[in-house]
């Protein structure tokens, strides 16, 4: 999404997606993806929170950003943060990661445990 900020400018968001909750609380969920020798930045958050406060101010904004990971086993890997601003400064709220497979590698069995972890 390219849209403009006051007093940011142009700014390219990758992705934006709006959400409901179960409690009714509508979120919007800015999302920056970054591959290869990108690096996720400080200052693409900042741009980020700064739109949907501007754009969404109604809404929770939930800052979402992803790296994938390359690894030399060639097996792929992302790290996912939420990430909020505290104090002016960027912070990581949550930090997962997670292993990305083709779904054919994965068994009915497994399927069936997952659901209920």
């Amino acid at each position: 999404m390219r849209t403009t900020v006051k007093g940011i400018g142009q700014i390219e968001i990758d992705e934006v997606y709006v959400a409901l909750d179960r409690q009714g609380v509508q979120y919007v969920i800015p999302v920056q993806a970054k591959g290869g020798k990108d690096q996720l930045a400080v200052v693409q958050t900042n741009q980020d929170l700064a739109c949907c406060a501007e754009k969404f101010p109604s809404l929770v904004c939930r800052s979402v950003s992803a790296q994938f990971i390359d690894i030399e086993d060639k097996k792929k890997k992302i790290a996912m943060f939420e990430l909020t601003v505290e104090e002016g400064r960027v912070v990581i709220v949550e930090e997962k990661h997670y292993r990305l497979v083709p779904s054919a590698e994965i068994s009915s069995e497994e399927l069936r445990a997952y659901r209920h972890k």
